[in-house]
């Protein structure tokens, strides 16, 4: 049974994109924030661990992180002990 939110997703292609882009950061946030929260890592001290500014985390904790770099994400990742595998599917 389809759902009305499947209905409204698949009706429309560019919605959909929007949708699949806009959830993958909610979940990269969500994985920062949850790892900092367990660690008990505040955003300054990460920030000085990463190399970056508190605001490019400030930014990937508000789920605004589209304009971060590889990089700077993979640096962050690996101040909180993770790694990035890509993986062919």
């Amino acid at each position: 049974m389809e759902t009305t939110f499947d209905k409204f997703i698949t009706s429309n292609p560019k919605r959909k994109e929007k949708f699949d882009k806009e959830y993958n950061d909610f979940l990269l946030s969500e994985f920062i924030l949850e790892k900092m929260e367990s660690q008990r890592v505040s955003v300054r001290t990460l920030a000085k661990q990463a190399g970056v500014s508190p605001t490019v985390i400030q930014k990937i904790r508000t789920k605004n992180a589209e304009r971060i770099n590889f990089r700077t994400f993979t640096s962050v990742l690996n101040s909180l002990g993770y790694k990035i595998n890509i993986v062919k599917i």
